[in-house]
């Protein structure tokens, strides 16, 4: 064991990061409830609401998702009547996701959604947008590592 004294946990940037996505998450938990969507789901909206359609190749290099964490997901949102699923007329093996209309209204809960996450922060939208350029930059740093 090394000389230095190991640091308290309230003191590591691993706890500090799990503890804050714990909270921001189950924020979102609360404001999703009543859309009856979970957190992974909505992300995938958030996704659609910006693109239209997208494959599940597309959706889980953006979320950092495998096809079998992400297509279970898709399928629910597919039951609740969020999304279709087709597979592509130029290679069969791609699924793409599109928004039916249901999906796409519900884009029209997005901004208080992310309002309310914003007021519970207790930051402002600038502090905000450059306390997540700052976690990416890390994530990034971090990634080149692993």
């Amino acid at each position: 064991m090394s000389d230095e004294a190991i640091r308290p946990l309230e003191e590591q940037i691993c706890f500090a990061l799990y503890s804050a996505s714990r909270s921001v998450t189950g924020r979102y938990r609360e404001l999703l409830a009543p859309l009856g969507v979970t957190y992974p789901q909505y992300l995938v909206l958030l996704i659609l609401w910006e693109t239209g359609t997208s494959t599940v190749r597309q959706l889980g290099d953006r979320l950092e998702l495998d096809s079998g964490t992400l297509s279970p997901l898709v399928k629910r949102l597919q039951v609740l009547g969020l999304v279709t699923r087709t597979r592509s007329t130029l290679d069969e093996r791609v699924v793409e996701i599109s928004l039916t209309p249901a999906g796409s209204a519900m884009s029209s809960e997005a901004p208080r959604i992310a309002e309310q996450i914003c007021a519970s922060t207790g930051f402002g939208p600038v502090d905000l947008a450059g306390l997540q350029q700052q976690i990416a930059t890390l994530a990034t740093q971090v990634r080149q590592f692993a």
